[in-house]
């Protein structure tokens, strides 16, 4: 039986603490973050590898937190941590601009269980991608989450991709937006995190600046 979850995206400064911080104060059994959070988008960051610090943060909240960043194997992904420790659960499958000179695809969408709850995952251009999409919710996912990178003049775009994604999958989709300069040419990213009904409607949305977290409990 499905019980309610209360999820958070947040977007908090670069660094193991920062993300820990936001574990403790979100109040939440999920925590998703932005792509490439522990590095900022800097495509030439090591793999991260050590996760303990995150994970100590959960079993004091006791959550789950999606945390963005590059691993070995050449991959852009999306790591999940818990009291337990850390493993890898989703590569970033279609890639973009220099991604593509540094990092390889991973081997396409997946699903993982939360308390009963069937999350699929993306990263960035993921969103953007209709074969993606498409598969993603024939996983037949209750919650599609996403940690991202974009410029502050493409929310439109994000609040496009949100609803198409929402109505895709017939499910909640929840949007972990990098706030802050970073590498990459983003001198101004679009923060403003937020989660979706499954009509595409803004339950919850954090503001532009580093720091901010939304959270909603989905029922």
């Amino acid at each position: 039986m499905r019980h309610p979850l209360t999820i958070a995206v947040a977007q908090p400064a670069v660094g193991a603490d920062a993300h820990a911080k936001a574990i403790r104060e979100a109040q939440a059994r999920l925590v998703v973050f932005p792509e490439l959070s522990l590095t900022g988008y800097e495509l030439d960051a090591a793999p991260v590898d050590d996760f303990a610090a995150i994970s100590s943060a959960c079993a004091e909240a006791n959550a789950i937190a999606l945390v963005g960043a590059p691993v070995a194997g050449d991959h852009i992904a999306t790591v999940r941590v818990d009291a337990d420790g850390a493993e890898v659960v989703y590569r970033k499958s279609f890639l973009g601009g220099d991604e593509l000179t540094r990092f390889t695809p991973g081997p396409g969408p997946v699903a993982i269980d939360v308390d009963g709850w069937r999350v699929g995952i993306g990263i960035c251009k993921d969103t953007g991608v209709t074969q993606h999409i498409e598969d993603t919710a024939a996983l037949g996912v209750d919650l599609y989450v996403a940690g991202l990178v974009h410029h502050d003049h493409e929310l439109d775009e994000l609040e496009a991709r949100a609803e198409r994604i929402a109505r895709a999958c017939e499910s909640y989709v929840a949007f972990a937006s990098y706030a802050g300069a970073t590498g990459g040419g983003y001198e101004r990213t679009a923060g403003s995190s937020a989660i979706y009904s499954a009509g595409g409607r803004a339950l919850a949305r954090a503001g532009a600046e580093p720091g901010g977290l939304a959270r909603f409990t989905l029922t």
